[in-house]
């Protein structure tokens, strides 16, 4: 027996009829979605390309003779590509040594400041001490203070100490930041203290908080701590310019300032150097950048392996989001 159904002020319509019209309005709100789907993704694509243009020119003129480039003619990709312009940037200065330098500098500076500065954030987050808003005051002032008018006074102090064209130099002067204390600080201030009471009644100490607690639950501004903080390092130019002296301690951004000279031919040495040096701190930032979901990749590959730092810090959180919901 057909299946029917009464409209108030109409016929009747059959179950049918109402499967159609249904199939119909999904089909259209099907292409609706799709239409959409695909102007946003063909406008993400064409504003990645208008971002990413100076670095893919970048890469064209990298591998451009330099004939190529300086001509009426406007040339987007090389007519004869050719690996010389990257040769030659290798042979003029020790660009290797000077990516190296680079890494450890700026890889020790943000393993310094990411402990320096969670330690001092859980001073000021967790602990009662006098004076506590004044010296964080104090720290946040130091922010106003640009770094050319210290830049003389540290040179002379590490001067005195027979640190010039050595690590330490280049590293232990930005081992701490007031940014990154206020970022670290303000992310604690968003776990109740009775998270830090109740670990303290079970018998946690503060280091143990910290880095077994405290730490798993902040992987996210790690990460953009991280991030961060290895740009400014890997950037540096002018500290470095006046501590180091010898190709050994040289930084890259001083080998890249190397390869400028009078001749044409620099444009397109100093190009290949700047690729070569991009790629690897492209791929460190995406490491840092992919830091919060390195927990769940080790866990995947160490099945047996001790994760109870992130079992503690999982069941914290469970407790605390139960204990918002009681309230």
């Amino acid at each position: 027996m057909e299946q029917t159904m009464t409209i108030k002020g109409r016929k009747r319509v059959s179950r049918e009829e109402i499967i159609k019209v249904q199939e119909k309005a999904n089909r259209k709100a099907m292409t609706v979605r799709r239409v959409r789907t695909g102007a946003l993704i063909a406008a993400n694509v064409l504003v990645s390309l208008f971002v990413l243009l100076p670095l893919l020119y970048a890469v064209s003129v990298a591998f451009m003779p330099p004939g190529e480039l300086f001509t009426t003619e406007m040339n987007l990709v090389p007519r004869q590509p050719t690996w010389d312009n990257f040769r030659q940037a290798l042979v003029k200065i020790p660009l290797v040594r000077f990516v190296c330098n680079s890494f450890i500098t700026a890889g020790l500076i943000t393993a310094g400041q990411i402990i320096s500065c969670s330690l001092a954030a859980f001073s000021f987050s967790f602990l009662e001490f006098k004076g506590k808003n004044a010296l964080f005051m104090l720290v946040m002032a130091t922010m106003m203070i640009p770094g050319e008018a210290t830049i003389i006074s540290n040179y002379l102090t590490v001067s005195r100490w027979n640190w010039l064209d050595s690590y330490q130099v280049l590293i232990v002067p930005y081992l701490t930041s007031a940014m990154g204390i206020f970022l670290f600080r303000q992310f604690y201030k968003s776990f109740p203290i009775s998270l830090y009471e109740s670990a303290k009644i079970d018998g946690c100490g503060n280091l143990r908080f910290i880095f077994r607690i405290l730490l798993p639950l902040t992987k996210s501004a790690i990460g953009a701590m991280a991030v961060y903080t290895f740009i400014n390092a890997w950037n540096m130019y002018m500290w470095p310019l006046l501590v180091t002296g010898s190709n050994e301690m040289r930084t890259v951004q001083i080998g890249i300032s190397m390869l400028n000279s009078v001749d044409a031919q620099s444009i397109t040495l100093m190009i290949a150097g700047v690729v070569m040096i991009i790629l690897p701190s492209i791929t460190d930032i995406s490491v840092f950048a992919g830091l919060p979901k390195l927990e769940t990749l080790w866990i995947n590959c160490n099945k047996n392996a001790d994760i109870t730092p992130v079992k503690e810090a999982g069941q914290i959180k469970s407790l605390m989001v139960n204990t918002e919901e009681i309230r």
